[in-house]
Formats: C-alpha cells, sequence, structure tokens
C-alpha cells in the first residue's frame, strides 16, 4: 500500500497527495505531525530513502537555525532531533514497498506509485 507522510499546512505535501488520490489507488496518510515518527519508523524510511538522515532535514527551518546549524551530530542524533522535531523533516515522503522518495517535486512520486 501506498504511504504518504504527510503536512496538511505544506502546499507540496497538499499537491502529492492530491495526486496519489488521482491514481485510484489504496494509500495511508501519514500526519507526522499529529503523530510523530519513532526512532525505528524514521530510521525504515531513511533506509528505504537510500539517504543520509541529513539530507531529510528541512536546514531553512527555524529550528534547525536556532538550536542545530553547525554542530557535529551523529546519525542517531540526527533521527533522533527529527523524532523530537518533526517540522524538522522534508515532505512529503511517498513510500511504496521497499521504495520511498521525497517528492519535491511532486512528479518525484510518479515513479513508485
Amino acid at each position: 500500500m501506498i504511504q504518504i507522510v504527510h503536512n496538511s499546512r505544506c502546499l507540496k505535501s497538499r499537491q502529492c497527495l492530491s495526486l496519489i488520490e488521482n491514481t485510484g489507488k489504496k494509500f495511508e496518510v501519514i500526519k507526522y505531525l499529529v503523530n510523530p515518527l519513532s526512532v525505528s519508523q524514521l530510521t525504515e524510511i531513511i533506509s528505504k530513502l537510500g539517504i543520509q538522515p541529513i539530507d531529510l532535514v528541512r536546514k531553512k527551518e527555524k529550528t534547525w537555525i536556532e538550536k542545530f546549524k553547525n554542530k557535529t551530530l551523529s546519525t542517531h542524533e540526527l533521527i533522533e532531533i527529527m523524532v523530537n522535531n518533526p517540522i524538522l523533516i522534508e515532505r512529503p515522503i511517498v513510500i511504496n514497498g521497499n521504495k520511498a522518495v521525497v517528492a519535491r517535486p511532486i512528479e518525484n512520486a510518479l515513479g513508485i506509485i
């Protein structure tokens, strides 16, 4: 089943959700700001994305700039930071089986949905 890690306040996330809805396929919306991801869930998503945790961080967010920018952080620390500050997670993320993409631009999702 397709999953979307979704922030309803984000235009790109809403556009991606609409794209998925229009496929007619079954999907699940993960509202990560309402129900934060666990360390294991985020670790699994990062693995499916095939990226390093730092590549999933929204580095222009005020929280990142004020609290974490220019710090040397381990992989585990970065994941903990994103779990505890979910606004820092880049979105939307589309997951389908063992594959995932950050759908920015939303066309990135077309290859896995």
